[in-house]
Protein backbone atom coordinates (compact mmCIF):
# COMPACT_ATOMS: atom_id res chain seq x y z
CA UNK A 1 0.00 0.00 0.00
CA UNK A 2 1.43 3.17 -0.69
CA UNK A 3 0.92 6.85 -0.11
CA UNK A 4 0.01 7.54 -3.68
CA UNK A 5 -2.41 5.26 -3.93
CA UNK A 6 -4.13 6.77 -0.80
CA UNK A 7 -4.21 9.84 -2.48
CA UNK A 8 -6.11 8.71 -6.04
CA UNK A 9 -8.89 7.33 -4.43
CA UNK A 10 -8.99 10.36 -2.24
CA UNK A 11 -9.11 12.76 -5.43
CA UNK A 12 -11.15 9.98 -7.52
CA UNK A 13 -13.90 10.02 -4.58
CA UNK A 14 -13.83 13.96 -4.92
CA UNK A 15 -13.67 14.60 -8.31
CA UNK A 16 -17.07 13.13 -9.10
CA UNK A 17 -15.65 9.56 -9.53
CA UNK A 18 -14.16 11.29 -12.94
CA UNK A 19 -10.79 9.87 -13.38
CA UNK A 20 -9.79 12.32 -16.28
CA UNK A 21 -10.49 15.57 -14.14
CA UNK A 22 -8.54 13.67 -10.95
CA UNK A 23 -5.26 13.08 -13.81
CA UNK A 24 -5.77 16.49 -14.63
CA UNK A 25 -5.78 17.84 -11.26
CA UNK A 26 -2.86 15.70 -10.16
CA UNK A 27 -1.05 16.39 -13.24
CA UNK A 28 -0.37 12.82 -14.30
CA UNK A 29 -2.32 10.46 -16.87
CA UNK A 30 -5.29 8.71 -16.27
CA UNK A 31 -4.71 5.41 -16.77
CA UNK A 32 -1.68 5.64 -14.50
CA UNK A 33 -4.22 6.39 -11.70
CA UNK A 34 -6.98 3.90 -12.72
CA UNK A 35 -3.36 1.08 -12.68
CA UNK A 36 -2.59 2.30 -8.98
CA UNK A 37 -6.53 1.96 -8.20
CA UNK A 38 -6.22 -1.64 -9.35
CA UNK A 39 -3.27 -2.77 -7.42
CA UNK A 40 -4.25 -1.15 -3.90
CA UNK A 41 -7.52 -3.05 -4.48
CA UNK A 42 -6.27 -6.44 -5.75
CA UNK A 43 -3.81 -5.96 -2.49
CA UNK A 44 -6.89 -5.14 -0.18
CA UNK A 45 -8.80 -8.01 -1.91
CA UNK A 46 -11.80 -5.49 -2.04
CA UNK A 47 -13.11 -2.83 -4.73
CA UNK A 48 -13.33 0.27 -3.64
CA UNK A 49 -15.30 1.91 -6.85
CA UNK A 50 -17.91 -0.31 -8.65
CA UNK A 51 -17.72 0.07 -12.09
CA UNK A 52 -19.61 -0.38 -15.84
CA UNK A 53 -17.03 -1.26 -18.02
CA UNK A 54 -14.43 1.47 -17.74
CA UNK A 55 -16.70 3.91 -15.81
CA UNK A 56 -16.57 4.12 -12.04
CA UNK A 57 -20.24 4.04 -10.68
CA UNK A 58 -20.33 4.12 -7.30
CA UNK A 59 -18.13 4.09 -4.13
CA UNK A 60 -18.97 0.62 -2.69
CA UNK A 61 -19.70 0.23 1.04
CA UNK A 62 -15.99 -0.94 2.05
CA UNK A 63 -14.94 2.10 -0.43
CA UNK A 64 -16.01 4.71 1.81
CA UNK A 65 -14.67 3.35 4.82
CA UNK A 66 -11.47 2.61 3.11
CA UNK A 67 -11.61 6.64 1.60
CA UNK A 68 -12.21 8.09 4.88
CA UNK A 69 -9.08 6.57 6.55
CA UNK A 70 -7.07 7.11 3.75
CA UNK A 71 -8.70 10.78 3.79
CA UNK A 72 -7.45 10.97 7.82
CA UNK A 73 -3.59 9.72 6.53
CA UNK A 74 -3.42 12.05 4.24
CA UNK A 75 -4.21 14.74 6.70
CA UNK A 76 -1.68 13.33 8.89
CA UNK A 77 0.98 13.21 6.63
CA UNK A 78 0.34 17.19 5.78
CA UNK A 79 0.24 17.54 9.44
CA UNK A 80 3.75 16.24 9.90
CA UNK A 81 5.00 18.16 6.77
CA UNK A 82 3.71 21.47 8.30
CA UNK A 83 5.41 20.57 11.62
CA UNK A 84 8.90 20.19 9.26
CA UNK A 85 8.31 23.27 7.69
CA UNK A 86 7.61 25.20 10.59
CA UNK A 87 10.97 24.22 12.24
CA UNK A 88 12.88 24.71 9.17
CA UNK A 89 11.80 27.96 8.00
CA UNK A 90 8.56 29.66 10.14
CA UNK A 91 7.81 32.39 7.12
CA UNK A 92 7.20 29.75 4.29
CA UNK A 93 4.64 27.71 3.12
CA UNK A 94 0.68 27.77 2.55
CA UNK A 95 -2.12 29.20 3.45
CA UNK A 96 -6.14 28.26 2.26
CA UNK A 97 -8.85 30.10 3.53
CA UNK A 98 -12.51 29.21 2.49
CA UNK A 99 -15.03 31.98 2.49
CA UNK A 100 -18.09 33.53 0.89
CA UNK A 101 -18.43 36.47 -1.28
CA UNK A 102 -19.43 39.00 1.65
CA UNK A 103 -16.20 38.00 3.48
CA UNK A 104 -13.98 37.77 0.96
CA UNK A 105 -14.78 41.38 -0.85
CA UNK A 106 -15.63 43.37 2.17
CA UNK A 107 -14.14 41.61 5.29
CA UNK A 108 -11.01 40.34 4.38
CA UNK A 109 -8.80 42.50 1.98
CA UNK A 110 -7.55 44.60 4.59
CA UNK A 111 -6.26 41.44 6.33
CA UNK A 112 -5.00 39.96 3.59
CA UNK A 113 -3.30 42.77 2.36
CA UNK A 114 -1.21 43.17 5.73
CA UNK A 115 -0.70 39.33 5.84
CA UNK A 116 0.98 38.85 2.41
CA UNK A 117 3.08 42.54 3.48
CA UNK A 118 4.08 40.36 6.30
CA UNK A 119 4.93 37.04 4.79
CA UNK A 120 5.45 37.25 0.97
CA UNK A 121 7.11 33.75 1.05
CA UNK A 122 3.38 32.08 2.31
CA UNK A 123 1.27 31.54 -0.82
CA UNK A 124 -2.51 32.64 0.25
CA UNK A 125 -5.15 30.56 -1.52
CA UNK A 126 -8.65 31.27 -1.30
CA UNK A 127 -11.69 29.72 -2.04
CA UNK A 128 -15.43 30.65 -2.34
CA UNK A 129 -18.36 29.24 -2.14
CA UNK A 130 -22.08 28.55 -0.04
CA UNK A 131 -21.63 28.35 3.65
CA UNK A 132 -22.36 24.30 3.53
CA UNK A 133 -19.45 24.36 1.18
CA UNK A 134 -16.74 26.00 3.16
CA UNK A 135 -17.57 24.23 6.33
CA UNK A 136 -17.17 20.81 4.04
CA UNK A 137 -13.75 22.23 2.81
CA UNK A 138 -12.89 22.81 5.88
CA UNK A 139 -13.52 19.88 7.77
CA UNK A 140 -12.49 17.26 4.86
CA UNK A 141 -9.05 18.95 5.26
CA UNK A 142 -9.00 20.61 1.73
CA UNK A 143 -8.67 24.31 3.18
CA UNK A 144 -6.84 25.37 6.93
CA UNK A 145 -9.90 28.04 7.66
CA UNK A 146 -13.52 28.05 7.14
CA UNK A 147 -14.76 31.94 7.34
CA UNK A 148 -18.28 32.13 7.71
CA UNK A 149 -21.73 32.89 9.72
CA UNK A 150 -23.85 30.43 8.86
CA UNK A 151 -23.56 26.09 8.68
CA UNK A 152 -20.01 25.48 10.57
CA UNK A 153 -22.02 24.51 13.55
CA UNK A 154 -23.42 21.05 11.30
CA UNK A 155 -19.67 19.92 11.35
CA UNK A 156 -18.28 18.41 14.45
CA UNK A 157 -14.95 18.26 13.73
CA UNK A 158 -14.56 21.60 13.71
CA UNK A 159 -13.69 24.00 16.29
CA UNK A 160 -15.08 27.23 15.99
CA UNK A 161 -14.58 30.55 17.48
CA UNK A 162 -16.56 34.03 17.10
CA UNK A 163 -14.95 36.48 15.14
CA UNK A 164 -17.24 39.64 15.12
CA UNK A 165 -20.84 40.55 15.35
CA UNK A 166 -22.84 42.02 12.82
CA UNK A 167 -26.06 43.50 10.93
CA UNK A 168 -28.02 44.15 8.18
CA UNK A 169 -28.77 47.39 6.19
CA UNK A 170 -31.91 48.15 4.22
CA UNK A 171 -30.76 49.73 0.50
CA UNK A 172 -33.50 51.27 -1.24
CA UNK A 173 -32.68 54.33 -4.00
CA UNK A 174 -32.58 57.66 -2.58
CA UNK A 175 -36.42 59.09 -4.08
CA UNK A 176 -37.82 55.10 -2.21
CA UNK A 177 -40.76 55.96 0.34
CA UNK A 178 -39.12 54.23 2.82
CA UNK A 179 -36.17 56.49 2.57
CA UNK A 180 -38.30 59.29 3.73
CA UNK A 181 -40.28 57.90 6.73
CA UNK A 182 -38.91 58.68 10.04
CA UNK A 183 -38.87 54.97 11.89
CA UNK A 184 -38.67 51.55 9.94
CA UNK A 185 -40.71 48.70 10.76
CA UNK A 186 -40.53 45.30 9.76
CA UNK A 187 -44.71 46.19 8.81
CA UNK A 188 -43.61 48.45 6.77
CA UNK A 189 -40.44 46.48 4.90
CA UNK A 190 -43.06 43.50 4.55
CA UNK A 191 -45.17 45.89 2.22
CA UNK A 192 -42.10 46.14 -0.58
CA UNK A 193 -40.91 43.73 -2.63
CA UNK A 194 -37.54 41.89 -0.87
CA UNK A 195 -34.39 41.47 -2.76
CA UNK A 196 -31.71 39.36 -0.16
CA UNK A 197 -29.42 36.54 0.60
CA UNK A 198 -29.99 33.00 -0.46
CA UNK A 199 -30.87 30.99 2.02
CA UNK A 200 -28.35 29.56 4.29
CA UNK A 201 -26.18 32.99 3.19
CA UNK A 202 -24.57 35.88 5.29
CA UNK A 203 -27.02 35.26 8.03
CA UNK A 204 -30.21 34.97 6.02
CA UNK A 205 -32.13 33.16 8.49
CA UNK A 206 -31.83 35.57 11.53
CA UNK A 207 -33.73 37.79 8.93
CA UNK A 208 -36.48 34.81 8.18
CA UNK A 209 -36.66 34.49 12.32
CA UNK A 210 -37.18 38.62 12.52
CA UNK A 211 -40.50 38.81 10.46
CA UNK A 212 -41.98 35.47 11.42
CA UNK A 213 -41.65 36.43 15.55
CA UNK A 214 -44.22 39.08 14.29
CA UNK A 215 -46.47 37.01 12.12
CA UNK A 216 -45.16 38.36 8.12
CA UNK A 217 -45.02 37.07 5.44
CA UNK A 218 -41.93 39.01 3.90
CA UNK A 219 -42.55 39.39 -0.26
CA UNK A 220 -38.85 37.76 -0.77
CA UNK A 221 -38.74 38.58 -4.96
CA UNK A 222 -35.10 37.85 -5.56
CA UNK A 223 -32.39 35.67 -4.02
CA UNK A 224 -28.22 36.12 -4.63
CA UNK A 225 -25.41 34.89 -2.64
CA UNK A 226 -23.47 38.42 -3.66
CA UNK A 227 -24.01 41.58 -2.10
CA UNK A 228 -23.09 43.21 -5.16
CA UNK A 229 -25.67 41.44 -6.94
CA UNK A 230 -28.12 42.37 -4.76
CA UNK A 231 -27.22 46.33 -5.02
CA UNK A 232 -27.46 45.64 -9.00
CA UNK A 233 -31.55 44.42 -9.27
CA UNK A 234 -32.42 47.48 -6.01
CA UNK A 235 -31.04 50.25 -8.11
CA UNK A 236 -33.06 47.77 -11.49
CA UNK A 237 -36.18 48.54 -9.23
CA UNK A 238 -36.94 45.06 -8.63
CA UNK A 239 -36.99 45.69 -4.69
CA UNK A 240 -36.15 46.55 -1.54
CA UNK A 241 -32.19 45.50 -0.85
CA UNK A 242 -31.76 43.74 2.76
CA UNK A 243 -27.78 43.33 3.16
CA UNK A 244 -25.08 43.10 5.60
CA UNK A 245 -23.51 46.53 6.64
CA UNK A 246 -20.69 46.02 5.46
CA UNK A 247 -21.54 45.58 2.20
CA UNK A 248 -22.41 49.00 1.78
CA UNK A 249 -20.34 51.75 1.00
CA UNK A 250 -21.34 55.44 0.40
CA UNK A 251 -18.62 56.43 -1.77
CA UNK A 252 -18.86 53.35 -4.57
CA UNK A 253 -23.35 53.17 -3.77
CA UNK A 254 -23.82 57.01 -3.96
CA UNK A 255 -27.25 56.44 -5.34
CA UNK A 256 -28.72 54.26 -2.84
CA UNK A 257 -29.36 55.01 0.35
CA UNK A 258 -28.84 52.52 3.91
CA UNK A 259 -31.53 52.58 6.30
CA UNK A 260 -30.26 51.33 9.74
CA UNK A 261 -32.40 47.69 10.19
CA UNK A 262 -30.12 47.27 13.74
CA UNK A 263 -33.42 47.28 15.42
CA UNK A 264 -35.32 44.77 13.31
CA UNK A 265 -33.00 41.79 13.35
CA UNK A 266 -30.67 39.87 15.80
CA UNK A 267 -27.44 40.54 15.10
CA UNK A 268 -25.17 37.11 13.68
CA UNK A 269 -21.92 36.17 14.46
CA UNK A 270 -18.99 35.49 12.19
CA UNK A 271 -17.07 32.72 13.20
CA UNK A 272 -13.32 31.52 11.97
CA UNK A 273 -13.29 27.73 11.62
CA UNK A 274 -10.46 24.76 11.36
CA UNK A 275 -10.47 20.78 11.54
CA UNK A 276 -9.79 19.26 14.53
CA UNK A 277 -6.32 17.88 14.83
CA UNK A 278 -4.71 20.75 12.31
CA UNK A 279 -1.12 21.73 13.23
CA UNK A 280 -1.46 25.27 13.30
CA UNK A 281 1.67 26.90 12.20
CA UNK A 282 2.87 30.54 13.83
CA UNK A 283 1.94 32.02 10.56
CA UNK A 284 -1.40 30.89 10.79
CA UNK A 285 -2.11 32.31 14.70
CA UNK A 286 -0.90 35.33 13.49
CA UNK A 287 -3.35 35.50 10.74
CA UNK A 288 -6.34 34.39 13.18
CA UNK A 289 -5.50 37.20 15.34
CA UNK A 290 -5.11 39.50 12.55
CA UNK A 291 -8.74 38.87 11.54
CA UNK A 292 -9.85 38.93 15.11
CA UNK A 293 -7.57 40.84 17.72
CA UNK A 294 -9.31 39.06 20.59
CA UNK A 295 -8.61 35.73 19.10
CA UNK A 296 -4.79 35.33 20.41
CA UNK A 297 -2.83 32.25 20.20
CA UNK A 298 -3.16 31.71 24.11
CA UNK A 299 -6.73 31.64 23.78
CA UNK A 300 -7.19 29.67 20.68
CA UNK A 301 -4.88 27.34 22.09
CA UNK A 302 -7.51 27.03 24.70
CA UNK A 303 -10.43 26.49 22.59
CA UNK A 304 -8.15 23.92 21.07
CA UNK A 305 -7.66 22.28 24.47
CA UNK A 306 -11.73 21.72 24.78
CA UNK A 307 -12.23 20.89 21.41
CA UNK A 308 -14.56 17.99 22.84
CA UNK A 309 -16.87 20.14 23.54
CA UNK A 310 -18.66 23.29 21.73
CA UNK A 311 -20.01 24.73 24.38
CA UNK A 312 -17.23 24.70 26.13
CA UNK A 313 -15.06 26.95 23.51
CA UNK A 314 -18.23 29.36 23.28
CA UNK A 315 -18.12 29.61 26.97
CA UNK A 316 -14.64 30.52 26.71
CA UNK A 317 -15.36 33.79 24.65
CA UNK A 318 -18.56 34.34 26.80
CA UNK A 319 -17.33 37.40 28.81
CA UNK A 320 -15.70 38.96 25.46
CA UNK A 321 -16.63 42.17 23.84
CA UNK A 322 -17.07 41.24 20.46
CA UNK A 323 -16.26 43.64 17.65
CA UNK A 324 -19.60 45.16 15.64
CA UNK A 325 -19.62 45.83 12.05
Amino acid sequence: MKLQQLRYIWEVAHHDLNVSATAQSLFTSQPGISKQIRLLEDELGLEVFARSGKHLTRITPGGEIIIREAGEILRRVEGIKKIAQEFSNQRQGDLSIATTHTQARYALPPIISGFIESYPDVSLHMHQGTPMQISEMAANGAVDFAIATEAMELFNDLIMMPCYRWNRSVIVPKDHPLAKMDELTLEKLADYPLVTYVFGFTGRSKLDEAFQSEGLTPKVVFTAADADVIKTYVRLGLGVGIIASMAFDPKADPDLVALDARKLFRPSITRIGFRKGTFLRGYMYDFIERFAPHLTRERVDEAVAHQGSRSEIEELFRDIELPTY
